[in-house]
């Protein structure tokens, strides 16, 4: 197990996240956590790694059309408990919402589903694009 507990951080669009990911880190590094693994782009979209990786996130494809950014936390006390914390777009949390109800603990068999699964994904993604067009400056 490689977290005990999880904490997503959800925000609007994509350009954030380099912010983000120093807020993360200089409020981790306050409350005495270490990043252990991370940040790692986990994402089915070509660009969104490269973006990511120019980002200086660790790029990941997934063909099961998931898009998250993971970072494994550890308190650095006795105790080896660690945590995950996902970062996503508030439109990757819809797809990520819905695939988890249909689609996990076990995959699920309807091939309907696993089609609408996959529409979802990338009707979710061209919204995040939007969305990110909409705060480009």
């Amino acid at each position: 197990m490689t977290d005990l507990a999880g904490i997503r951080l959800i925000h609007l669009h994509t350009s954030q996240f380099p912010e983000i990911d120093r807020a993360i880190r200089l409020a981790l590094g306050d409350l005495g956590f270490a990043i252990t693994e991370g940040p790692i782009a986990n994402t089915w979209d070509d660009e969104y790694r490269e973006l990511f990786s120019k980002w200086g996130a660790t790029p990941v494809p997934r063909e099961s059309m998931y898009t998250s950014v993971h970072y494994i936390l550890d308190p650095q006390r006795k105790t080896p408990v660690r945590c995950e914390l996902q970062v996503r777009t508030l439109m990757e949390e819809v797809w990520g919402e819905v695939s988890h109800t249909v689609n996990y603990p076990h995959k699920t068999t309807n091939a309907i589903v696993k089609e609408q699964l996959k529409v979802l994904a990338r009707f979710t993604s061209g919204c995040t694009r939007l969305v990110d067009t909409i705060f480009i400056e």
